[in-house]
């Protein structure tokens, strides 16, 4: 069992064009590091995870349940299970931490 991650060992996935996640997960909780590249989007979707997470760096227009709000760096949001939700990175690159429960069984390697 692996307790620590060298982030550049950590196996990357691109979710969708310019958006990049690094994930590790246990048995009922997983962790994604998403970097967000400038003008990326990332199309409206809906899982029936629980998503928490956290703005490390820059900002992006995030759609929750049919708002959108401007998030930036030190900003937190939970989105319920089957909500769906999208976002717009603005003209600086991001990064966030997402948070997941249960762990997503389709960003498993």
């Amino acid at each position: 069992m692996t307790y620590t991650y060298d982030a550049n060992e950590v196996s990357r996935r691109e979710l969708a064009p310019g958006i990049v996640l690094r994930t590790m997960w246990g048995e009922k909780i997983m962790m994604s590091v998403v970097e967000i590249a400038a003008n990326a989007v990332l199309p409206p979707h809906r899982h029936p995870h629980e998503q928490a997470g956290m703005v490390l760096e820059g900002e992006f227009d995030f759609t929750i349940g049919g708002e959108t709000t401007t998030v930036k760096k030190g900003d937190f949001y939970i989105i319920p299970g089957d909500v769906e939700h999208s976002l717009v990175a603005n003209d600086e690159p991001s990064l966030a931490l997402d948070i997941f429960s249960p762990p997503r069984e389709d960003y498993m390697d």
